[in-house]
Parts: C-alpha cells; sequence; structure tokens
C-alpha cells in the first residue's frame, strides 16, 4: 500500500525585503526584488499594495501644459528642449481663463488632481505670481493642485505652499549614475535640493522617473532606490516610459520589455508602500492586457484624458471601458 506525500507549500516565500520599515533601501535590495520569479513578484506587491491601499481603487490626475516648449535645458527625452530639433513651436504662457476650462473639464471628467506643467529651467517672478493664482483659481474648483515649473527657491516653495499648492512635481528621472548621459544643464543634487525646498515648504512631492532611456536592471533599480531613500518618500511616484520623440537624441531608443516595465511598477509598489504609483507618460501605447499587469503590480494613480504635456494620452472613454472590465474605481 502506497501512501501521497504532503508536500508543505509556503504562499509567500521568504523574500529579501530591509530589516525594519525605517531601515533604508539598498540597491542591492532593489536588485533583489527584480530578480525574483514574475509571479511571486508581483504577490508581494499586492501583499504591500494592500496593507495601505484599498484594492481596485485608482486616483485619476489630469496634466495640462500651460506653457510649452523653449525650454533653455538639454533633457535628452524632453520635446520642449529648444536645443533639440523636434518642431515644437515656443508657446506663451497660457492665460488663467484658458487654464480655468480645463481644470473645469477635468473636475467634470472624473479627475480629483489638476496638474499644470511648464517648460521652464526655474520661473520668473512674473510667471510666478501668475501660476500662483492659477493654483489659487483651481483650488476654489474642488480640485487638489500639482504643479511642475522646474528648479526653485526656497521663496518661491514658500509662495506656492501659501497659495495652497497640494503637490509639486520635480522628477529625478533617471539613475544617479546615468544622470549626466541623459542631462548635463543641471545636476542631479539640482533636482533634490529643489525637492528639499518644497518639503521644508510643506509641499507634497510628487517625484519618479523615465524607463526605457537605454538603462539596464541595476539602473532601475538604482532608479527606485533612489526614490525610496527619500525621506520620507515622495507622496506621489510617476513611472513614466520613454516616449522616442523625433528629434531628442533618445528618439532611437530601443522600447523596454513589457515584463520589464511591469517589475519596476512592483518594485516601485514594495520599495514604497504608501505612496500613489502612477501609470504615467507612456499609456497609449500599451495595451489593455499590459495596463491591467501595471494594475496588479500596484500602480494606483493614472494621467486621465487624451493629452500630457506635448505627447497624446490615452483615449479617455477607453480608460473609463478599462476600469469597468477590471471592476476599478477611481477616486
Amino acid at each position: 500500500m502506497t501512501t501521497e506525500s504532503t508536500v508543505a507549500f509556503s504562499p509567500r516565500p521568504p523574500q529579501p525585503a530591509p530589516e525594519n520599515p525605517n531601515a533604508r533601501w539598498s540597491v542591492a535590495a532593489i536588485e533583489a526584488l527584480f530578480a525574483l520569479p514574475f509571479m511571486d513578484l508581483m504577490f508581494r506587491a499586492q501583499e504591500a499594495h494592500r496593507v495601505h491601499f484599498k484594492a481596485g481603487e485608482v486616483q485619476r490626475s489630469t496634466l495640462l501644459s500651460i506653457k510649452t516648449g523653449g525650454c533653455s535645458e538639454d533633457c535628452g527625452y524632453c520635446s520642449q528642449s529648444a536645443r533639440h530639433g523636434t518642431g515644437l513651436v515656443r508657446e506663451a504662457l497660457m492665460p488663467l481663463d484658458k487654464v480655468l476650462e480645463h481644470a473645469r473639464a477635468a473636475k467634470e471628467s472624473g479627475s480629483s488632481r489638476f496638474c499644470m506643467g511648464a517648460a521652464w529651467r526655474s520661473p520668473k517672478e512674473k510667471d510666478l505670481a501668475a501660476v500662483i493664482e492659477m493654483v489659487s483659481e483651481v483650488k476654489k474648483l474642488g480640485l487638489e493642485t500639482c504643479v511642475t515649473l522646474g528648479m526653485l527657491d526656497a521663496e518661491q516653495a514658500r509662495q506656492l505652499a501659501d497659495a495652497g499648492l497640494d503637490y509639486y512635481n520635480h522628477n529625478i528621472d533617471t539613475a544617479p549614475e546615468n544622470y549626466g548621459k541623459v542631462i548635463t544643464t543641471h545636476t542631479l543634487q539640482d533636482r533634490l535640493d529643489t525637492i528639499e525646498k518644497v518639503r521644508e515648504a510643506g509641499i507634497n512631492v510628487c517625484s519618479g522617473g523615465i524607463v526605457g532611456m537605454g538603462e539596464n536592471q541595476a539602473g532601475r533599480a538604482s532608479l527606485i532606490a533612489a526614490l525610496a531613500n527619500m525621506e520620507p518618500p515622495p507622496e506621489s511616484v510617476p513611472i513614466n516610459k520613454l516616449i522616442a520623440f523625433p528629434g531628442t537624441p533618445l528618439a532611437d531608443a530601443d522600447a523596454i520589455d513589457p515584463f520589464d516595465f511591469v517589475r519596476t511598477i512592483a518594485v516601485a509598489r514594495i520599495a514604497m508602500p504608501a505612496s500613489f504609483v502612477r501609470l504615467s507618460a507612456g499609456r497609449e501605447q500599451m495595451s489593455d492586457e499590459l495596463q491591467a499587469l501595471c494594475f496588479m503590480a500596484g500602480a494606483n494613480s493614472i494621467f486621465y484624458g487624451e493629452r500630457l504635456l506635448t505627447t497624446g494620452n490615452a483615449d479617455a472613454d477607453g480608460d473609463m471601458r478599462l476600469f469597468a472590465r477590471l471592476n476599478l474605481v477611481s477616486i
């Protein structure tokens, strides 16, 4: 007579992680997460997600370019740099009434946060005064506010805080060791200095990066570690898939493997469990199935609407159909 042997099954095998919740993440620990079997990584990301967020809820933000083109920076991915031959026409700062028209439409369509972006190295005082008025008036509509204006000094950050700004976006873009290969007109430390000033002013931080710029998995691990080791980590973490814009130095960059992109979302979720992880640029080129994997990996925020700063975005009606198919709820 034979008997069947019983094999113990552990639904959650030992996983790499910091020794305690307040420990800093090493690049090696982040790389160990990337190296997990795909299904184990997804399971771990879902665990982390459900500790801090309700499953199936996705925050929606709308992004508007309030001043397009003519930026003096040389960011290799950016269509708005005056140094790149992208054919983008420099535009003046959008008037307040036009911004409010877009903000009202965003609220009516279900967005809870309205993000305004201007292509500047840093804002001039006259321009900052106009943006401060925009922030104040958009707040009155009942929307959260976010701006990305380039580098700030402490006084500019304080003025934005006094206007009621909720979030300041300032991406660190790529791994520290890769930074000089992508951008030479400012340093990563310049970015970190602005983020520190924003924090000191009491404004929430929105900071993430772009993947698919020629970095390898170690580079993506270094990017996530740099974000996770901020004290505290950003409240919002946009993960952007490079849009290879014609005329930019990265126009011919090889596209990131879709599963590597999903892994990046999952690792960001595990390393920054209390942050909103935003599925950002590149969604227009993603299938519904790929987006579903990203939501499963812990993405719980999107840019909503058919336009980002200078590029297209996923169709808004298509987003709603996808949300219905996946039983996702907008918040």
